[in-house]
C-alpha cells in the first residue's frame, strides 16, 4: 500500500532520518523532552523524515494511522473536512508538537486531516515501534493521557465556540482562547494565524475576520506587531466576545 493511501498525500518523499541532528531535534519534541539520550537515539534510527510543502496535506480523514508524527519544523493545520466539502479548522500545530496518537493506541482510522500552512518537515515513527514506545514508557504514557484529557476541554471550548451565532462574536472568542500571557505579562497571540485560516476555524468569510479585528484595534483593545497580537485589553476583549449586543449576523 503507498503512502497517500495511509498516511500520505503529501507529494514529498519520505527518506531515512538517522544521525545526531534529528536526536537533537526530536529531543525538543514536547513528549520525548528529558528522555535519555539513547532512548531518543533509538527512536530517530526508527524514524524517516517527510518533507511537506505549503497547502499540501500530510494526511487524510480517514486513512490508516501507520505512524506517530514529530513536527521537525514548520506549521501545520489539523482540519475537518465535512460532507459539503466545507473546511474547519482545529488547531495549529508547531515545531516540538507530536500527532497521530489515538490512531496508533487504537488502529482506528484518522479522526482528522492534517495540513501544512507553511513548509515543514515531519519525522515519521511506525505505529508497531511507537506504541513499544507508549506502553513501555510510564512517563511517555502519563503525558499522552495529560494531553488527551487536555483535548477533551480543548473540544468542549471549540464546540461551545460554533454555537455562537454571530460571526464577529466568534472571532473574538477564538481571539480570547488563543491568548497567551508572555514571560513579560502581557496577553499575546504569537504567530497569529493568516485570517483564512482564523476563518476556517470559525466557519466564516475572511473579510469577516478582517473586520473583526480591526474593530479591535479601533477599540485600542488589540494591537497587531508583525505576526503578533497584543491584546492591551485582555477585559475588554472579553467583555465584547461575551457581549450579546455586538453579535454580527453570519455570512
Amino acid at each position: 500500500m503507498d503512502d497517500d493511501n495511509r498516511d500520505g498525500g503529501a507529494s514529498a518523499q519520505i527518506h531515512d532520518a538517522v544521525g545526531s541532528g534529528l536526536v537533537r531535534q526530536l529531543g525538543n519534541v514536547q513528549l520525548l523532552q528529558g528522555l535519555e539520550y539513547s532512548v531518543v537515539e533509538r527512536i530517530a534510527s526508527g524514524c524517516a523524515l517527510k518533507n511537506v510543502d505549503r497547502n499540501e496535506f500530510l494526511l487524510h480523514k480517514g486513512s490508516s494511522g501507520e505512524y506517530l508524527f514529530f513536527l521537525i519544523s514548520g506549521r501545520l493545520q489539523v482540519v475537518d473536512v465535512l460532507e459539503d466539502g466545507r473546511e474547519i479548522g482545529l488547531n495549529f500545530l508547531y515545531a516540538g508538537s507530536y500527532f497521530g496518537e489515538l490512531s496508533v493506541i487504537d488502529e482506528l482510522p484518522r479522526s482528522a486531516s492534517v495540513r501544512a500552512t507553511e513548509a515543514s518537515t515531519v519525522a515519521l515513527l511506525p505505529r508497531r515501534q511507537a506504541q513499544e514506545l507508549i506502553y513501555g514508557n510510564p512517563l511517555i504514557a502519563e503525558r499522552i493521557m495529560k494531553r488527551m484529557a487536555a483535548s477533551l476541554r480543548m473540544a468542549t471550548e471549540y464546540r461551545t465556540l460554533l454555537a455562537i451565532p454571530g460571526a464577529v462574536q466568534r472571532v473574538f472568542a477564538l481571539l480570547l482562547q488563543l491568548a497567551k500571557v508572555s514571560a513579560g505579562g502581557e496577553a499575546v497571540i504569537d504567530n497569529l494565524p493568516k485570517q483564512k485560516e482564523i476563518a476556517i476555524m470559525v466557519n466564516t468569510s475572511r473579510e469577516t475576520v478582517s473586520r473583526a479585528i480591526q474593530e479591535l484595534i479601533q477599540a485600542g483593545i488589540v494591537e497587531r506587531d508583525v505576526r503578533r497580537l497584543i491584546i492591551r485589553r485582555p477585559e475588554g476583549l472579553a467583555t465584547i466576545a461575551a457581549s450579546s449586543q455586538l453579535r454580527a449576523s453570519d455570512d
